[in-house]
């Protein structure tokens, strides 16, 4: 499993996120309602040493921090990942730099590429394993609002080996 930092949501922008998985599992389509927790993933490595969590904290002034939840996109090309786009702004691009500088010598291996910056996409998840003939009605279900205007309140360390976050 892997270990990531992630961006958590304010309790508004997390239920809006939450109502469009609802939707998607209502369509038959594999949201990640309800075993997850709408984030966005800065970075990502099979191991990430707790001790990060102290340095990550110096991050704490900069939330709450604005944020746009935009267009819907897909990743992936047999195996779709339904996602929404996190609008990137300088303060985003920003935060994200510093926790990938400060993450990177306590991450095993080095992050996952897509992870770098300069090469990260901001979204956050809404559906795996959309099949072709679903993409269409996800797209639809997805991109309403059109916009979600919202914040993050600030920063989690995932452990995908035990399943446990640790706010920070």
């Amino acid at each position: 499993m892997v270990h990531s930092v992630e961006l958590v949501f304010d309790p508004d922008t997390e239920a809006a996120i939450r109502h469009i998985w609802d939707g998607l599992r209502e369509a038959g389509i594999p949201s990640q309602a309800p075993a997850s927790r709408p984030h966005v993933t800065l970075t990502v490595a099979q191991q990430i040493d707790p001790e990060v969590d102290a340095l990550l904290a110096s991050l704490a002034g900069r939330f709450p921090l604005r944020c746009v939840v935009g267009a819907p996109l897909i990743f992936g090309r047999s195996q779709l990942i339904l996602t929404r786009l996190i609008v990137p702004t300088a303060d985003l691009l920003a935060v994200h730099a510093d926790v990938y500088r400060l993450t990177l010598p306590h991450a095993q291996p080095e992050p996952m590429a897509n992870s770098l910056p300069g090469q990260w996409t901001g979204h956050t998840t809404l559906a795996r394993r959309v099949h072709g003939h679903q993409v269409g009605r996800a797209l639809r279900i997805a991109g309403r609002p059109s916009e979600i205007a919202g914040s993050f309140i600030g920063l989690r360390r995932w452990d995908g080996n035990t399943k446990a976050e640790y706010p920070i």
